[in-house]
């Protein structure tokens, strides 16, 4: 390019900017933008949030070892002959006197006023031992979940950020574009003026500025749209305009790459949640059998408010049993069975379509390196054309609408390229995603 091409087209760059100055610019790599989403977003803050959840149901089945403890306080009064002399019995107040049977059957209001510290310890549950290894599974379950919601963000920016490289490229290309064409329209005019053009090549000379000019603005909005788009996946207020780095192709992953890995965290969460249900299946089974559970308590009784001055225990341990309770655990567990055969069907299909969608994206990806090489050749061949043409249309030669055509077809070649190269991105950035699960 000609020095006065290049100072053109810095002038241009220059004055196409001027809508961005009125944000925040800021250089954004491709790593500093994956690092901030997978900390930042929304998403991976409620993945986080559904962890906390189960763990703080897993912690609920602590009490399963823990005791528990409870302390009442009661005031009653009573002329109900049983409860009166049990109020008296519990008091340690029964007199000779409390037996005579007009006493007995008639009672006063008899006040009682107890206080009772009770216990209770599991000793052997065996049912809610595999209801506590369920809710472990259902940890582990999440934080898998979580690792796919942050490998699905890394992806999502990653082709936020290549559209963004895009859009920069196409700009490029557009103001270049926009250069020659304004210096094929003063060409123009200056023929016009000696009367070696007609007025509709000119006419035509300014409508291809104008239609780039119109495009420009276009690609422009694009950088604003993606920038704000970034910016929203990195929990980050919209507004900033992102500059970045150059459009490479990246060649980690060929069309080759076909491998689904069933180690994906998707997978694995599925999976966790079958040995979820395995053990609330053998938790219901499990219930058939009998639990043993001890209790203690301690008790102090007074006819006063703040008397304690008789004082009992209790203690104990106790074996209960459910027999039979009309097949709502039999039922429990067909359901449990189902549901997990139903996951592990959904497992199936994912898997399925998981490998249909590897093989899509290889087939792009193939598609795009070719259609790369064609870009490539196609923008030789215009590009020697355009300079051909405006050779002869120095020397006056050729009409002005051939030289704006192979500017066109030049143009659209080089934006094909640009487009060939991001969809080639996309399509490695896809399997990436979809095989190795980052």
């Amino acid at each position: 390019m000609k020095p006065k091409m290049l100072f053109a087209v810095f002038i241009v760059l220059l004055f196409s900017s001027v809508s961005l100055s009125q944000s925040t610019v800021k250089h954004l790599s491709l790593r500093e933008a994956i690092a901030a989403a997978t900390s930042n977003n929304n998403a991976i803050k409620l993945s986080a949030l559904d962890v906390q959840v189960a763990q703080t149901k897993l912690r609920q089945t602590d009490a399963i070892f823990l005791p528990q403890a409870n302390f009442s306080y009661t005031a009653a009064t009573t002329t109900n002959p049983l409860n009166a002399f049990g109020f008296k019995l519990q008091q340690g107040s029964i007199t000779p006197a409390d037996f005579n049977p007009e006493l007995l059957n008639n009672p006063s209001a008899t006040p009682d006023f107890s206080t009772k510290f009770e216990l209770h310890q599991p000793l052997l549950n065996v049912d809610m031992l595999y209801q506590r290894k369920g809710a472990a599974k259902q940890v582990e379950m999440y934080q898998l979940l979580t690792n796919r919601t942050r490998e699905y963000l890394y992806f999502e920016t990653e082709k936020a950020y290549l559209q963004l490289q895009m859009a920069y490229n196409e700009n490029k290309v557009l103001v270049e574009t926009l250069v020659t064409s304004k210096a094929v329209y003063k060409s123009s005019k200056d023929y016009y003026k000696e009367g070696l053009i007609q007025k509709s090549d000119l006419l035509n000379a300014e409508l291809q500025v104008m239609n780039i000019e119109t495009q420009l603005k276009s690609s422009q909005s694009a950088i604003l749209d993606v920038s704000d788009m970034l910016s929203i996946l990195m929990g980050a207020s919209a507004g900033t305009v992102y500059t970045i780095d150059s459009m490479s192709i990246n060649n980690a992953f060929t069309e080759d790459s076909t491998d689904l890995l069933t180690d994906r965290s998707d997978f694995k969460a599925m999976e966790k949640g079958m040995e979820s249900y395995d053990m609330m299946i053998k938790s219901s089974k499990m219930s058939y059998l009998p639990r043993l559970n001890a209790f203690a308590s301690y008790q102090w009784n007074d006819k006063s408010m703040f008397g304690f001055n008789a004082s009992s225990h209790f203690t104990g341990i106790q074996l209960q049993w459910n027999i039979f309770n009309g097949n709502r655990t039999k039922n429990t567990i067909s359901q449990q069975r189902l549901e997990k055969e139903k996951l592990a069907k959904q497992l199936d299909q994912q898997k399925i379509e998981a490998q249909l969608q590897i093989n899509k994206v290889r087939r792009q990806l193939s598609d795009a390196s070719f259609v790369i090489k064609q870009q490539q050749l196609g923008i030789e061949q215009a590009s020697e054309a355009l300079r051909v043409l405006q050779n002869r249309y120095t020397n006056g030669l050729v009409k002005t609408t051939d030289v704006l055509m192979a500017q066109t077809q030049l143009t659209q070649q080089k934006i094909g390229h640009v487009r060939a190269v991001f969809n080639y991105n996309v399509a490695a950035a896809s399997l990436h995603f979809l095989t190795t699960g980052k």
